[in-house]
């Protein structure tokens, strides 16, 4: 995909942002490549887990051994699927997948929204069809069937909320790698998917929607679980790093505390785990994710609210505004959960920051 003119673009998609890393790549590519890949299979985890010396930054933090499972997956004929809670960068992952193996991430399909299979796989040009009749010149190829037709990887968001039936149809996509569209005849109704196709496709282990998984689907794609980060360190890394990002994007010149940041990513790992980092339990809550996405969101939101509205530094003040925010959702007793955790994990806590962060208590009415 080419790179676009960046005024009044929200976000470039993965391709696009990582350009250069993508074209360092390729020079220094040596390693066997896959048919229909743009770069091989060590070079995709490079990008995705960063080489300090090409200058490759790290895109996703989880254990390297799933990683390469994953990429070893989409070099077969089975799609891979991965599994977890919300906020766990699954679609990140996937975009990131798409864009070093086939250069385009936004061959996508989003789940909740595929009702009919004209959405799943193909629809009509309506004036040509009606002029010239069913021909592949009216024909308008979904994400999937483009992504077959033109060798790439494609990325279907939240495939257990599709319904059952339109799952089973993906069936003989993923088997045998052909769509037939009776409405054309001959080979024109027969589209056979080229080398370097393959499915991507994401769940969420906790709103998984109100269609099952196809039994018949999972056997023909194989399941990775993506975990919340577990190392504290790594988890404060990666929301630092994401929120600057996202501030610049949004003209924005906050660059966070390290210590307002481990106030916000600690909160969000104890109350998503349970646990405090020196082991004692605690409640969880039960309306909110707590993901490190989330955490990302919160501290880009404290960071637009201290450039509007303060004076450019984000505080544990504009933080703790926009945890409160972002941990009490629907559920009336969470409220009673989060006030325990400040009475017996924020209180005790030596800082400044930490008491600051006490000082905010009020907030949980």
């Amino acid at each position: 995909m080419k790179k676009q003119d960046n005024n009044g673009i929200q976000r470039q998609p993965a391709e696009v942002m990582y350009r250069d890393e993508l074209d360092r790549l390729l020079a220094a590519d040596t390693g066997p490549v896959p048919p229909g890949w743009q770069l091989s299979p060590r070079s995709v985890e490079l990008f995705l887990c960063g080489d300090p010396q090409l200058g490759i930054e790290r895109k996703f933090v989880a254990d390297r051994a799933l990683v390469t499972r994953i990429i070893i997956s989409l070099c077969t004929n089975r799609g891979s699927l991965l599994v977890g809670e919300p906020g766990t960068a699954k679609s990140w992952l996937s975009e990131l997948l798409a864009a070093a193996v086939s250069g385009n991430s936004t061959l996508t399909l989003q789940g909740g929204a595929i009702s009919e299979v004209g959405q799943l796989l193909y629809g009509w040009n309506q004036a040509l069809l009606q002029s010239e009749g069913p021909s592949r010149r009216a024909l308008i190829p979904s994400p999937l069937l483009r992504g077959m037709m033109e060798g790439r990887l494609v990325r279907f968001e939240e495939i257990a909320r599709c319904p059952q039936a339109l799952q089973d149809a993906m069936l003989s996509v993923l088997s045998d790698r052909v769509v037939v569209i009776p409405e054309l005849a001959g080979d024109d109704g027969v589209v056979l998917a080229r080398e370097g196709f393959n499915l991507v496709a994401t769940s969420n282990s906790v709103d998984e929607g109100v269609h099952a998984m196809s039994a018949a689907l999972k056997r023909r794609m194989d399941f990775e679980e993506i975990r919340p980060i577990h190392d504290l360190a790594d988890e404060m890394e990666v929301v630092k790093q994401e929120v600057i990002k996202a501030n610049r994007q949004a003209g924005v010149e906050v660059t966070p505390e390290d210590a307002v940041i481990e106030v916000l990513v600690t909160m969000f790992h104890e109350l998503r785990n349970g646990q405090t980092l020196d082991g004692r339990s605690t409640d969880r809550l039960a309306g909110a994710a707590l993901s490190t996405a989330e955490a990302v969101s919160v501290g880009h939101a404290a960071s637009l609210n201290a450039w509007y509205y303060g004076d450019g530094a984000m505080t544990v003040e504009h933080l703790m505004h926009h945890v409160i925010g972002s941990a009490l959702k629907d559920q009336p007793e969470d409220r009673r959960r989060l006030r325990h955790y400040f009475e017996t994990a924020v209180a005790p806590r030596k800082g400044e920051h930490w008491q600051l962060a006490w000082d905010m208590r009020s907030l949980i009415r």
